[in-house]
């Protein structure tokens, strides 16, 4: 009797063990769930690391490890030392997501390029403000700064293949509208315009619907549609703003595309219509974006 009621005892202690130990892993992996979603620029790094990983591990999008690492430390690095020399906090989640971009976008004949644009886009947050408020996406104006003055520098045609892009498209999507502190309607707004344009000038050329559609598959225009112009550091705050400017981005690069023959006119359009976000936000005032409510007043993004 005593074995058996011993043995009881130590089945009851095992069990409980177990059961603690399985409490214990539940209540971890839902304070990381809860931390991840607090925020949606840790959605945002998950998708574009994810982007990466693939580009390594499966499909060639044209991205390289040592560029991706030199974007990667470039934008960190830069992160650090200007906090430190404005004296706020670091924040490293900026600097990650505009280094994934860049990896992402950006094609160079030297790998240290992705390390100057690093330094490009981080230092333009620090600087190039009025009003507390970025004037240009960090990655989208590192770009476009690196496309005038360096060579051998170009952006990524971003041919993904359909699958991954439908499914980018989804994973981004999802992203804009399960989380609220990104700018969704800009995103749509532009995205359908620029739909639009493409689509009306098939039509007016008596091209196959495939061209336009063809077009609109573009890695890099996903990235630009879900992590540039909807950027909610630098795009209006009010939401008649946003579709105006999403609106004229798309009709300066249509023109910048077919009438000036610019290949990379998105970028071009985006960073020269960015200053009139500041014009926009005093003519159509609402309040200002802010990723969390307790945000530190500082260059995180």
């Amino acid at each position: 009797m005593k074995k058996i009621i011993a043995l009881i005892a130590l089945a009851y202690r095992s069990i409980s063990v177990l059961i603690n130990r399985q409490l214990g892993t539940w209540q971890v992996l839902t304070r990381l769930f809860r931390s991840i979603w607090s925020d949606a620029r840790h959605l945002q790094i998950i998708a574009l690391t994810s982007l990466l990983t693939i580009n390594f591990a499966v499909i060639d999008f044209g991205a390289r490890m040592m560029a991706s690492t030199f974007a990667l430390a470039a934008s960190l690095l830069t992160q650090v030392g200007c906090s430190r020399l404005t004296k706020i906090p670091v924040d490293l989640r900026s600097p990650l997501i505009t280094g994934l971009s860049l990896s992402l976008l950006l094609r160079a004949e030297e790998p240290w390029m992705h390390a100057v644009g690093g330094v490009i886009a981080i230092g333009s947050k620090f600087v190039l403000r009025v009003d507390g408020k970025h004037i240009w996406n960090p990655a989208g104006f590192a770009i476009v700064v690196l496309l005038f003055t360096a060579h051998g520098v170009w952006i990524s045609p971003g041919q993904w293949g359909a699958s991954i892009w439908f499914a980018s498209l989804v994973g981004f999507f999802a992203i804009m509208v399960l989380h609220a502190a990104r700018r969704t309607d800009i995103a749509i707004y532009f995205f359908l315009s620029h739909a639009a344009l493409l689509l009306a000038r098939a039509v007016w050329l008596g091209d196959p619907w495939a061209i336009p559609l063809h077009q609109l598959q573009s890695g890099s225009l996903l990235i630009f549609t879900f992590f540039m112009i909807s950027d909610p550091r630098t795009s209006p705050d009010s939401p008649l703003g946003r579709f105006l400017l999403a609106f004229a981005v798309a009709a300066v690069a249509y023109y910048l595309a077919f009438f000036i023959q610019l290949r990379p006119a998105l970028y071009f359009a985006l960073i020269a219509l960015s200053p009139v976000t500041l014009l926009i936000d005093r003519v159509l005032p609402a309040p200002r974006f802010a990723w969390t409510a307790s945000a530190h007043k500082g260059a995180s993004r």
